[in-house]
């Protein structure tokens, strides 16, 4: 009783290694262990709005494709409203709003498919512009690396956003929007997230 715990040492911190997949993705790992792979179905056959590709490249500091990357999407559906008692109204039947992908082991790219979502109401009271929430984790990276990816056709929304207008340069801002593009007739956002250097995504503490 009473002594002190001072002669235990910290645990040491360790980065995601390339078991992360097998555990977390195993499917996409090669490894055949669910009938269902968790995360993978972000919004569901029911879901309304516009159907939509998303994709890009993890590019660390020296401009190469990191090739082991987990990532985390949440977003809400189109009318805003979250897969959650807290998210601000009903979703559709077999909505989650949330998805799990990892980056191909070749070429580093990521992508899914999902609908875009619609304006959410924040915390504050404001209304903030269409998008999606990123969490990051790769061999390398101590602590996941929160993002979010706006959407270039939403100027007029992304100008109001209240998380956008914390970020004081604008050439920083601009490290978070989405570009469009079409590809046999669906819209394909294109959303490359540097870790590190020139043009350095946004990160956010949370």
């Amino acid at each position: 009783m009473g002594q002190s715990l001072n002669y235990l040492k910290e645990t040491p911190s360790q980065t995601a290694g390339p078991y992360v997949h097998i555990g977390l993705a195993p499917g996409a790992a090669g490894f055949d262990i669910y009938d269902r792979e968790l995360g993978w179905d972000i919004a569901g056959p029911n879901a309304k709005g516009e159907r939509i590709r998303v994709e890009g490249l993890v590019i660390d500091g020296t401009g190469s494709p990191i090739k082991d990357v987990m990532l985390e999407a949440w977003q809400a559906n189109a009318d805003g409203n979250y897969a959650h008692p807290e998210g601000g109204g009903d979703v559709e039947e077999g909505f989650r709003g949330w998805g799990r992908v990892i980056t191909d082991f070749e070429t580093g790219a990521w992508g899914f498919d999902t609908v875009k979502p619609g304006a959410v109401m924040g915390r504050s009271g404001k209304l903030m512009a269409p998008h999606i929430n990123l969490w990051i984790v790769a061999r390398g990276i101590n602590i996941g690396l929160n993002t979010r990816m706006y959407f270039d056709d939403e100027a007029g929304a992304n100008a109001k956003d209240p998380v956008i207008n914390l970020i004081e340069w604008e050439n920083r801002r601009s490290t978070l929007i989405a570009r469009r593009s079409e590809r046999e007739g669906q819209a394909v956002y294109r959303f490359d997230i540097r870790v590190q250097g020139e043009n350095e995504t946004v990160f956010f503490d949370i």
